[in-house]
């Protein structure tokens, strides 16, 4: 198996999400750990854009052969864009996390909130 691969300019969260920050916009994922984990994602749910969300709250799904699992939120703000070829290649989350396998974007409402994640040293010191 290939060793899991961890951008250093992304932010982690706890529950194996990333977020790359651009100005006050947050694009969200789940992270190399995450998709191997979960197996073979065969489906995901996501929110809508116009929806808000609030940090550390539930506001979606990733449905694997193993489970199904939420997906969380790092940052509060308003949706502004979902990755929409998730709905015909979910398989994207597994094959390419950081990339085409992006799930949405908010604009972050409480900027604070970004320095409350991990850097990729400090998530890859909770995975042991």
């Amino acid at each position: 198996m290939s060793e899991l691969s961890y951008p250093e300019n992304l932010r982690y969260t706890a529950e194996h999400e990333w977020v790359a920050v651009e100005g006050d916009l947050a694009k969200i994922g789940v992270t190399a750990y995450a998709q191997d984990a979960l197996g073979d994602v065969v489906y995901v749910s996501l929110p809508a854009v116009g929806d808000t969300v609030s940090a550390g709250d539930s506001c979606g799904e990733v449905e694997s052969t193993k489970s199904v699992s939420d997906l969380y939120s790092p940052v509060s703000g308003e949706v502004v864009e979902v990755n929409e070829e998730l709905d015909g290649t979910p398989e994207s989350v597994n094959s390419d996390p950081y990339g085409s396998g992006w799930m949405f974007t908010v604009k972050v409402s409480d900027p604070g909130q970004l320095d409350g994640l991990m850097d990729v040293s400090a998530y890859k010191a909770q995975l042991d």
